[in-house]
């Protein structure tokens, strides 16, 4: 691909629904990209999968895919969330997590093109939706991330 591929990421706290549809339509996402590990639980509100990937159609016409190879595992998730774990072991862990798992050959530069990876962190700094797109760019190289 000689075009850069145009990789968006959002988290879905500390916004509304209103805030979250629109910076997504407004920044031209054709497909969400669920990254958790959990995307069922009460406290996703709006972004629960059923209702989330009917909203994003209804509001957008917007495709939604849940990709559990993004996803953390469950112990590292526990261990940095409930047992107040460091970032820099998070981030190394999970890092090694995708380069085992070999992400940039279970999707596709045409599949991010245009795409938001999607996880529940307001802010990309501390978060592994960020660890995904930076990973992939040092893969592919061709990348441009946009965090919403």
């Amino acid at each position: 691909m000689s075009q850069p591929i145009n990789l968006f990421t959002i988290g879905f706290t500390q916004k509304t629904a209103q805030q979250f549809f629109e910076t997504l339509v407004q920044a031209g996402v054709q497909r969400v990209i669920d990254t958790r590990l959990n995307n069922v639980s009460q406290l996703a509100g709006f972004a629960k999968r059923a209702d989330l990937e009917y909203f994003l159609q209804k509001i957008g016409g917007i495709q939604y895919i849940h990709c559990l190879d993004l996803a953390p595992t469950q112990d590292m998730l526990d261990n940095y969330k409930k047992k107040k774990g460091d970032w820099a072991t998070y981030e190394h862990q999970f890092l090694q997590l995708i380069r085992d798992r070999q992400i940039e050959t279970r999707v596709s530069p045409e599949l991010m093109d245009g795409a938001c990876l999607l996880c529940s962190e307001p802010k990309p700094h501390h978060c592994h939706r960020r660890l995904v797109a930076e990973y992939l760019h040092q893969q592919w190289g061709t990348l441009e991330i946009h965090h919403l």
